[in-house]
């Protein structure tokens, strides 16, 4: 079962790598906010099968914060382009 884990870990770091792409190739900010929120929720998703991979808790929380910031600086990011300051 382990080899899965790691196989969608590896899996997850590639779909990375397209969306880094993307993030430079945006034709708007808007596209770069969204290609930025999804390369950090795809980390905190590949944490979490690293976490499970190498049976340790600790990447767990590592995978929350990164989800949570992630979540907030696109409110925040959203909120900036709403006022047009950008």
């Amino acid at each position: 079962m382990t080899d899965v884990y790691m196989a969608v870990c590896i899996t997850e770091l590639a779909i990375i790598t397209l969306l880094l792409i993307r993030l430079a190739k945006g034709p708007s900010v808007a596209d770069r906010i969204v290609a930025l929120n999804t390369i950090s929720t795809q980390a905190a998703i590949a944490v979490l099968f690293f976490a499970a991979f190498a049976d340790r808790s600790v990447y767990l929380d590592v995978a929350l914060w990164l989800s949570s910031f992630s979540f907030l600086s696109a409110l925040v990011w959203s909120r900036y382009l709403e006022r047009g300051l950008l």
